[in-house]
C-alpha cells in the first residue's frame, strides 16, 4: 500500500540547495553526521513522543530530481552563475547514506537526538528541512495526543481534527500521529486507508435538521446503520433527544454530546439511558475538547466513554509547533573525523556523534538518560539509538502501526507519574556524559574566536 507519492526534490528550502551548489563549487562533498533533536519542549510539555520515522525514511530512499524539477532550478536568477556541473550532479543523485533512529514511540526529551544523518555533504544537507518538517510535525501531534489519552483515564479518544488542520496533507499525517499517541482511530477516512487506521463517525447537526422532526432523522439514520449508529443528540434539546433516543432501545451504539454542560448533561442522560436499559449504550463527547476539559469532566464523575477531539490534538493548538532542528555534529576532512559544535547565544550545540542510553529501576520504569558520544562503552541502561538505513536501503521493515501504537503505550507506563502530570510535571534527569563533556570543553579551547 502507497502511504505517498513520490517526494518532489524540490522539497526544500533554497538555501539547502545554494549551500549545495556551493559545497558543489569548492569540491566539499565529505561525509558528515547531522543530528536531529529538540532544544526546548512546547509550552506544558513534559516529554516527548517520537513520530515520522516511516515518512522519514520513506523520504531518502527516493529521493530524486526530475528533468522538470532541474529545468526549474537553473531558471531561477540565483542559479544563473552557477557551473552545469552541479545540475548533472543532482540529474543523478540519491541519498547513499545511513541514518540512526529512534524508534517511532519512544519517549524522547530535549537535547536527545531523535535521528541522525550520515552521508556526503551534500546530501546530508539538502534533506534538512523534509527530516524536520515531517519528525517536528508527527512528534508534536504524538505527544498531544499521549497527553489527551492519559488525561481519559481509559476512555477512548478518536481524533476528529481533520477540518481544522492546515491543510489536508497535514490532516493524514495529524491522523497517524494521533493514533501512536494511543487516540483509538479517527474520522479521517483517507488516513485509515493509508495507514489502516481503524475510522469512526456520526452525523452532523446539519442531518438532524434535514428532516422535519428530530425523530425522523434518528430514525433514517438508525434504518441504515442499526449496528453502528451513535445519534447526536444536542441540536435541539439534549435532554428531550435522549429521552427519543430511547425508542431504539439497548442496540443503539451509543448518542453524542458536543455542547452544553457535559458534566451535567452527561450525568442526566446516562439515567435516561440506564433506565431504559440501555447501560450499553456509550455516551460520547465532543466540541473543543483538551486534556484539562476532560480531566475536569472525569474528575467530576462525567459518565462520559469516548470523546472526539478535533483542533485542539490535530493542530497542538496550545503548543502549534516543536523547536526541533538539525545540526552538524562531525565532518571527515581527508580522514580525519573533526567534530563540529554551535557557539551562538541560547543556540549552542554539542559536538560529535551521539548515542542515548536509558536507565531503568528495579520495577522498569524510566530513571535516567545519559547522552554520551556514539563509540562510548560500557554504559548503564539501553541505547535508544538504531540503525534503520544504510547505504540509502531501509534496513529490514520498520514496525506496523498498531505495534507502534503499543510500544508508546509501553512507554508511557514506564515514565512515572511526576513526569508526566498534565501541570507542574517533574522534570526528566538527561545529563551528558563525562566524556563528552571533556571533549567539549577542550574543543571550546581551540575554536577561533
Amino acid at each position: 500500500m502507497t502511504e505517498q507519492a513520490r517526494m518532489s526534490g524540490l522539497a526544500t528550502d533554497l538555501y539547502q540547495l545554494t549551500m549545495g551548489a556551493a559545497y558543489h563549487a569548492n569540491g566539499r562533498n565529505e561525509p558528515a553526521s547531522f543530528e536531529l533533536f529538540v532544544r526546548k519542549f512546547p509550552a506544558g510539555r513534559s516529554y516527548l513522543i517520537a513520530g515520522g520515522l516511516k515518512q522519514a525514511l520513506d523520504y531518502l530512499s527516493e529521493l530524486s530530481f526530475s528533468g522538470e524539477e532541474i529545468d526549474y532550478l537553473r531558471g531561477l536568477p540565483v542559479f544563473e552563475q552557477v557551473q552545469a556541473e552541479f545540475f548533472e550532479y543532482l540529474r543523478t543523485l540519491r541519498f547513499t547514506g545511513e541514518v540512526w533512529a529512534l524508534r517511532e514511540g519512544t519517549i524522547v526529551f530535549p537535547g536527545e537526538p531523535l535521528l541522525r544523518v550520515t552521508a556526503p555533504l551534500i546530501e546530508a544537507q539538502m534533506v534538512e528541512t523534509f527530516l524536520l518538517t515531517t519528525i517536528n510535525f508527527q512528534t508534536l501531534i504524538a505527544t498531544k495526543a499521549a497527553r489527551i489519552v492519559e488525561a481519559a483515564r481509559g476512555r477512548g479518544i478518536i481524533e476528529f481534527g481533520a477540518r481544522r488542520c492546515h491543510s489536508f496533507g497535514a490532516a493524514i499525517y495529524a491522523a497517524r500521529a494521533a493514533f501512536i499517541g494511543g487516540c483509538l482511530g479517527t474520522s479521517n477516512v483517507e488516513a485509515g486507508r493509508l495507514f489502516e487506521i481503524p475510522v469512526y463517525g456520526t452525523s452532523a447537526h446539519s442531518f438532524t435538521m434535514a428532516f422535519d422532526h428530530e425523530l425522523d432523522a434518528f430514525r433514517a439514520y438508525y434504518r441504515v446503520f442499526p449496528e453502528s449508529t451513535t445519534l447526536l443528540i444536542d441540536t435541539y434539546d439534549t435532554i428531550g433527544a435522549a429521552n427519543l433516543a430511547t425508542e431504539f432501545g439497548p442496540r443503539l451504539r451509543g448518542v453524542r454530546l458536543d455542547s452544553g454542560d457535559m458534566i451535567g448533561l452527561s450525568k442526566e442522560v446516562r439515567a435516561i439511558l440506564d433506565e431504559a436499559g440501555m447501560q450499553a449504550t456509550k455516551i460520547m463527547a465532543s466540541g473543543d475538547l483538551d486534556e484539562y476539559k476532560i480531566a475536569k469532566m472525569i474528575e467530576a464523575g462525567a459518565p462520559i466513554d469516548l470523546f472526539g477531539v478535533g483542533t485542539e490534538l490535530s493542530t497542538s493548538r496550545d503548543a502549534p509547533a516543536l523547536a526541533g532542528v538539525y545540526k552538524l555534529a562531525e565532518i571527515e576532512i581527508s580522514g580525519e573525523v573533526k567534530p563540529k559544535m554551535k557557539l551562538s547565544p541560547d543556540k549552542a550545540t554539542y559536538p560529535y556523534r551521539k548515542q542515548v542510553w536509558r536507565e531503568s529501576d528495579h520495577d522498569g520504569s524510566f530513571k535516567e538518560d545519559l547522552i554520551t558520544i556514539a563509540d562510548e562503552v560500557s554504559q548503564k541502561g539501553e541505547p535508544l539509538l538504531t540503525p534503520v538505513m544504510r547505504g540509502g536501503e531501509i534496513i529490514g521493515s520498520l514496525p506496523r502501526l498498531e505495534e507502534t501504537q503499543a510500544y508508546a503505550k509501553e512507554q508511557l507506563s514506564r515514565l512515572p507519574l511526576p513526569f508526566k502530570r498534565l501541570t507542574d510535571a517533574a522534570h526528566y534527569p538527561v545529563r551528558y556524559s563525562d566524556e563528552l563533556e571533556r571533549r567539549r570543553l577542550e574543543l571550546l579551547k581551540t575554536v577561533d574566536s
